[in-house]
């Protein structure tokens, strides 16, 4: 059976793809083989050099954990500032005032264009020089500076081509009924355009979380990486230190999106068609209810059945 974007493949494209599968396989035992013979060789899985991780929790309660706290606390107040200003700027790019649309555009633009350590060091140097904020908690603002400015310009354009990827009908018809721009903007476009946007900005929080890393290895913050490094140097284990700090950040993020796929699946099942239709008064309600300035949503509160009754 053929799809629209390829074709049934033949006998011929069979066998190939089976030969494709066997070497790819073939081609992974022998890297992981490889990888495991040189480790061994090199005693890093010599059971003392992992014990700590398995047997006691000091190795939790005293490095790991600390680290773990300090990232996500890191990682969550940037996401609480960066996703509500990320979309202020991506609604305010696509403003009908020429200086309102100019001014988000240069601030997205300038901020996207810099490197995140780069704004994380700036940070730290405006917070040394101009506030009274303690040595100790300097990293950790300045981390959260550079994460914030960085991700909210990349989440406004995320928002303002989820906004755009909307049919034009959307807004047209809104407007025809008497919605006004910021009815429009509240009502219609945003909460159809987030199932579009949520991948995209599932994305970029990964991203956020994986970042505050640089600031352990230039700032001095003491994140969840940076307590690899007196961790291992207690133990003698940087290898197994490293590989559990990675397996710790493969479970954060693969737990954030799943939680996002989940999230995206149930918005996109509640946005399903019930079968309501609109009659020609509750139109007319829609409309009176936009020029008076009420919520048009609570005009149809009121209406009869609008059960679909064509069979």
């Amino acid at each position: 059976m053929s799809s629209v974007l390829y074709d049934t493949p033949g006998p011929r494209a069979k066998r190939r793809n089976v030969l494709y599968t066997v070497v790819c396989l073939v081609a992974l035992v022998a890297l992981a083989w490889w990888v495991y013979t040189s480790l061994n060789d090199k005693g890093q899985l010599n059971w003392a050099l992992w014990k700590p991780f398995f047997t006691g929790s000091e190795a939790y309660t005293t490095y790991l954990w600390p680290g773990l706290r300090k990232t996500l606390e890191a990682a969550a107040l940037a996401m609480v500032i960066a996703l509500p200003l990320g979309a202020a700027l991506g609604i305010a790019r696509l403003s009908d005032h020429a200086w309102v649309r100019v001014i988000a555009s240069v601030v997205v633009e300038f901020f996207r264009a810099i490197p995140v350590l780069v704004l994380m060091i700036f940070g730290l140097a405006l917070f040394a020089q101009y506030t009274n904020v303690s040595s100790d908690d300097r990293p950790f603002y300045a981390v959260v500076t550079g994460l914030v400015l960085y991700n909210a310009s990349v989440l406004a354009e995320i928002v303002r081509a989820g906004i755009l990827s909307l049919p034009k009908g959307q807004s047209e018809a809104a407007l025809a009924i008497g919605l006004r721009k910021g009815q429009l903007m509240r009502l219609v476009l945003l909460p159809q355009s987030v199932t579009v946007m949520l991948p995209a900005i599932v994305s970029q929080l990964v991203v956020i979380v994986k970042d505050t890393a640089l600031g352990g290895a230039v700032l001095t913050f003491p994140e969840l990486l940076a307590s690899a490094n007196p961790m291992s140097g207690y133990y003698g284990n940087n290898i197994a230190s490293l590989t559990v700090v990675a397996v710790i950040y493969v479970l954060l993020n693969f737990s954030l999106t799943s939680f996002a796929h989940w999230l995206e699946g149930r918005l996109r099942r509640g946005k399903k068609s019930t079968g309501a239709v609109l009659g020609a008064q509750d139109v007319t309600d829609v409309a009176g209810a936009a020029a008076s300035g009420a919520d048009p949503a609570g005009a149809l509160s009121g209406t009869g059945d609008t059960t679909d009754t064509r069979k």
